[in-house]
């Protein structure tokens, strides 16, 4: 380990202890408290991901009141968004992924502003970077795409009505609008390209243990994202006949984005969530949409030609009836 290296390491650490002072010294008790968990849940100094007893502190925060529950979510916010060390960035990243896994109503509440908004909750990490060393450099790609992804978990989330570990029941969506089911396949399909947009350059980092345990929650989520994908993918198919053209089309443009995430998602999952049984009803629903797109046009094109065929036919029939008088009225003949 390099002097510099060493130095940021010690620096880091220093700041954490001066941070657990200044809220021992804090008048506010309450809120001194929270943010003590959550200081202990990221800390400087390692690239090991907070042990399950520190996550548990953190989740144990849910179970009082709203405002503490508050409380914690502005504190984790607002050490994610003060920091510029990548791996304290990454645990806090890793401390909300949990709270959306595991955290109580209340919690995950705290965390529902939906990203867009602008609201406090928006993680906007888009620009972050840790430029202490090529590795963190590195780091901070990550911390870029990991963001990324529990955005769109949040967006998912939004759109479904549920978290992605309580799955809604298969039968709930017979009863869905086209338009609602395909709207749902739109933001799922937008996690799956996002995911696909791994820092491909720096997989090496999956060697620490905070990245590989990241990379094992994501995968999970993304097996949810599949299993969701397939319900709504069979349902849609089953409906095909009824669907109109433009919602073919829709449905055929998900279908294709979701299969061009297939190599790129692979070269960080490797063999894991293969789901064959997924990919094969892509392969045969996107078969059959584009046979019913091409059936729907040819049936479009007959119409406009037999409507223009009608009309022609009228314009004669309508001349062989009248004639046109020198006052230029039409007269019968």
């Amino acid at each position: 380990m390099g002097y510099h290296k060493r130095l940021r390491i010690v620096s880091g650490i220093l700041k954490d202890k001066g941070s657990f002072v200044k809220t021992t010294l804090s008048t506010k008790r309450h809120k001194a408290s929270t943010r003590r968990v959550i200081l202990r849940a990221t800390t400087h100094g390692s690239s090991v991901p907070p042990s399950d007893h520190r996550i548990a502190a953190v989740i144990g925060l849910g179970h009082g009141s709203r405002f503490t529950a508050c409380t914690c979510i502005q504190a984790v916010m607002d050490r994610l968004h003060r920091t510029k060390d990548s791996s304290v960035a990454l645990k806090c990243l890793y401390t909300i992924h949990n709270i959306i896994n595991k955290g109580s109503f209340i919690l995950k509440d705290q965390l529902a502003v939906y990203p867009s908004s602008g609201g406090r909750n928006f993680l906007n990490l888009s620009t972050f970077r840790d430029g202490s060393d090529s590795e963190t450099c590195d780091m901070s790609a990550w911390v870029r795409w990991y963001a990324g992804i529990l955005e769109q978990n949040m967006m998912v989330s939004r759109i479904l009505g549920y978290h992605l570990n309580s799955p809604r029941s298969k039968n709930e969506i017979i009863g869905f609008l086209n338009s609602d089911l395909l709207k749902e396949l739109d933001v799922l399909v937008n996690f799956a390209d996002h995911l696909g947009n791994v820092p491909a350059d720096s997989l090496y980092l999956q060697r620490k243990s905070l990245v590989h345990e990241i990379v094992r929650l994501v995968s999970e989520d993304y097996r949810s994202v599949q299993r969701e994908i397939f319900v709504r993918v069979t349902e849609l198919g089953a409906r095909m006949a009824s669907l109109s053209w433009s919602e073919c089309t829709e449905f055929l443009s998900c279908i294709n984005r979701f299969e061009g995430c297939k190599d790129r998602i692979a070269v960080l999952l490797v063999n894991r969530n293969r789901n064959d049984d997924l990919w094969g009803l892509i392969k045969e629903t996107n078969a059959n949409l584009v046979a019913a797109i091409e059936k729907k046009e040819n049936k479009g094109k007959m119409v406009v030609v037999a409507t223009a065929d009608n009309e022609s036919n009228n314009l004669t029939r309508f001349s062989q009836l009248f004639r046109l008088a020198p006052s230029g009225r039409w007269v019968e003949f």
